[in-house]
């Protein structure tokens, strides 16, 4: 196997446990929430390093206190992991901020948004041909 393999397969196993330890309230800092939601993990190539990539649909601001929070947290997850994982060394964690899914669905309304004004004008354009009429 690969190394980029072996890094996705560890980068998904920490995920479920950090989600597994948020969702059950195992961390004890106020400032994580349980509806924070952990969306990926990159684990670098020699697994010295895991970036954790987490995103709420929160506001902005508590989202970022949770995200320090867990930085803070991170000795704590990382000797959890240790126990839970079998590998040599545990990653180094970093929490970062991941606002990718509520920018895509804000993308996905503008869309829909656009879709359905270009349908209007289409369909109230006085100059449209009515099938009907052609035949």
């Amino acid at each position: 196997m690969s190394d980029y393999t072996r890094a996705d397969r560890i980068g998904v196993q920490i995920q479920e446990e950090i989600a597994g330890m948020i969702m059950s309230g195992k961390i004890k800092d106020p400032r994580v929430s349980t509806f924070l939601t952990v969306n990926h993990v990159e684990v670098s190539g020699d697994f010295s390093v895991a970036k954790v990539y987490v995103s709420s649909f929160m506001e902005p601001k508590d989202i970022v206190k949770g995200v320090a929070g867990l930085n803070s947290a991170s000795g704590f997850i990382q000797s959890v992991l240790g126990k839970k994982l079998r590998l040599l060394k545990i990653p180094k964690l970093t929490f970062v901020f991941d606002d990718s899914i509520k920018t895509g669905i804000s993308m996905v309304q503008k869309i829909t948004e656009v879709t359905a004004r270009d349908r209007e004008i289409a369909e109230n354009n006085p100059y449209r041909q009515i099938e009907s009429e052609e035949e």
